[in-house]
């Protein structure tokens, strides 16, 4: 008996060192910051990207909603422009979105002046399950000047969900939607959920739409 009690004493101290070789995780200082940093990146490029959307973003003249393109066009004619221009805005007609009464509507060759309207799909989110979308309504208004180009993105109204049959839809003018009264918190710090989508993407579809016509011009956006 006295052997065995021996024998467990001389056990015990391996016992314990093996008991003291759990501790707990060490944690990496210099990863968290990393993280951290790369977080803060993001949220700050997040805002960034944002910002061109809240306060400001849709400009009203007259109580409407109208985008400007106003540039100089150094070392081209009146008449150069008005061709460049036309050409962009008639390439427009055909492109993948469009709706077949799409089409430049009206000019006056004499005061180098182009008149389009457009009828077009605006997708918010296209998925194999899902697409969202509405019908986009506006018209663009361009007048060539030598060495200037003026040109207006208006009368803008949407058309949402009017072919679903568990739905009445919505028609709506962009003035009563996307302002800022309309689209925005009361901080005016972030898009509304509903509207919200509609003012991101008009105003992603007027800079696509200005950019394109600056490139055929071969000016800068």
């Amino acid at each position: 008996m006295k052997k065995i009690i021996i024998a467990l004493l001389a056990f015990l101290p391996l016992t314990c060192m093996a008991q003291n070789t759990w501790e707990a995780p060490t944690v990496d200082s210099t990863q968290i910051k990393a993280e951290q940093a790369q977080k803060a990146k993001a949220e700050a490029q997040k805002k960034l990207e944002n910002a061109k959307y809240l306060a400001g973003a849709v400009p009203e003249t007259d109580g409407k909603v109208v985008f400007t393109l106003d540039r100089d066009v150094p070392g081209k004619t009146a008449d150069q422009i008005y061709s460049a221009v036309f050409t962009a805005l008639q390439a427009l007609t055909q492109e993948q979105c469009e709706f077949p009464n799409s089409k430049i509507s009206v000019v006056n060759k004499g005061e180098h002046t182009i008149a389009a309207r457009y009828k077009e799909w605006l997708v918010f989110q296209s998925t194999f399950l899902s697409l969202d979308r509405t019908v986009f309504n506006y018209t663009i208004i361009a007048k060539a000047t030598d060495g200037h180009i003026h040109c207006t993105l208006e009368r803008i109204s949407y058309q949402y969900e009017m072919d679903r049959g568990d739905s009445e839809g919505m028609s709506v003018k962009a003035e009563d939607w996307i302002t800022d009264k309309y689209a925005l918190n009361k901080k005016k710090t972030k898009l509304l959920k509903g509207s919200g989508k509609f003012r991101r993407k008009t105003i992603d579809r007027k800079d696509n739409i200005f950019g394109k016509l600056c490139q055929a011009l071969q000016i800068k956006y």
